[in-house]
């Protein structure tokens, strides 16, 4: 009895030592993961020398750059009234010939199309009998006024005369006008050379934007036929919010692009201030003269702007070198060991404005002047140290 109270003593004893030093081995070998995962996330991401080639990372000290606070604004292309011009039909006439399509370059004084009617016509045979029978009542007034003065002709003959005289010469005037309108040449019509069409010309230098007629159509007086526009002095017309109106003004720079031609940026300069709110929404307008034109600027293009209220240097690193990771933003330190490989290092940083592709960075603890940062694919760099993570969990 001594002796099996004895074997089982030692059996229990045994097991105790066992349990104890495999619960020492797992607590020793967790206690190994968390250091090395410790170890691992406060060194950062390694990568060899090919690796940081094939990446294509830069690296460089952070620089000072002038970061520029926005105002947003959207709008369109814009031309002044006088730069667009409604060419409508004098009189009513069929359209017989049209020499223009929308696109076309015109000038000022170039025939758009050619109008017809019978009408045409009597307009100009009435001018010529009216300016005919002028010459002979200018005539005849000036001799009885010669007559009157000399104290030889009736008075009552002579002011008859003047009277018919000055009656007809303001009719042919009248009609000299409307011939004019016509675009007509008047010397031709006086001697009988009449026109069997009449003109439609463009006031203006532009483009054709739109042809609102076609052959064989009549249309009415003042029907819009064509609408010329000219584009040199195109300007962006943007709406700013009344909660930012007080940080723009004259002068500000505007950069803009247009969404027909995405990734192009252009550059205006506030020109005038609207004095008048726009009820829905409340905004005012304002006016920017654009100084680089690129491509094909046309009126109506929706545009989104941004208006440059003001200009500090700044700490500031490219765009692609800050990355956001859940509610915080960090970018990447960089340091080369003598084997040429690289140890990237993620810190926290506080973001500010954007501007032309840079980004303010306000660091949460102090930096040396000499340190270097990654200062592109900081996205793949916290996704490569991610996927190092979780294979060392594995």
């Amino acid at each position: 009895m001594i002796i099996k109270r004895n074997i089982y003593a030692i059996i229990i004893a045994l097991t105790v030592i066992l349990t104890s030093c495999s619960l020492e081995g797992e607590h020793s070998h967790s206690n190994g993961e968390h250091q090395d995962e410790s170890k691992e996330h406060v060194e950062g991401l390694h990568i060899t020398k090919q690796q940081f080639m094939a990446m294509e990372i830069k690296v460089d000290t952070i620089p000072l750059k002038n970061i520029s606070a926005y105002v947003e604004a959207n709008g369109q292309l814009e031309v002044p009234p006088q730069n667009i011009a409604e060419v409508t039909a004098i009189i009513g006439a069929n359209v017989t010939d049209i020499r223009v399509i929308e696109g076309n370059k015109v000038t000022k004084g170039d025939v758009l199309a050619y109008l017809s009617h019978p009408n045409l016509i009597k307009i100009q045979t009435d001018y010529v009998g009216g300016w005919n029978r002028l010459q002979y009542l200018e005539k005849e007034y000036n001799r009885q006024k010669k007559l009157y003065d000399e104290k030889v002709g009736s008075g009552k003959e002579f002011q008859q005369t003047e009277s018919n005289y000055k009656t007809l010469k303001a009719e042919v005037k009248g009609q000299e006008i409307q011939l004019k309108q016509l675009n007509l040449k008047i010397e031709n019509i006086r001697k009988s050379e009449l026109y069997e069409k009449i003109p439609v010309i463009s006031p203006i230098n532009g483009y054709v934007q739109h042809v609102e007629v076609k052959l064989g159509q009549f249309v009415q007086p003042q029907t819009e036929m064509f609408e010329v526009v000219n584009i040199e002095h195109i300007h962006a017309d943007l709406m700013v919010f009344e909660s930012d109106m007080h940080k723009v003004k004259i002068g500000q720079k505007v950069i803009f692009n247009i969404q027909s031609q995405s990734g192009e940026e252009l550059e205006a300069e506030i020109h005038t201030i609207g004095k008048a709110f726009e009820q829905n929404p409340k905004a005012i307008h304002l006016h920017a003269e654009i100084h680089s034109k690129k491509g094909l600027l046309l009126p109506g293009m929706y545009i989104n702007g941004r208006i440059q209220t003001e200009d500090v240097k700044s700490l500031a690193l490219p765009e692609s070198a800050v990355v956001r990771e859940g509610d915080k933003y960090v970018v990447f330190t960089a340091m080369k060991d003598n084997e040429s490989n690289w140890t990237f290092k993620p810190i926290e940083v506080n973001v500010g404005s954007t501007d032309n592709g840079w980004m303010e960075v306000k660091f949460l603890q102090s930096t040396k002047p000499n340190t270097l940062f990654a200062m592109n694919n900081a996205y793949y760099l916290l996704a490569e140290m991610k996927k190092g993570e979780a294979e060392h969990e594995h």
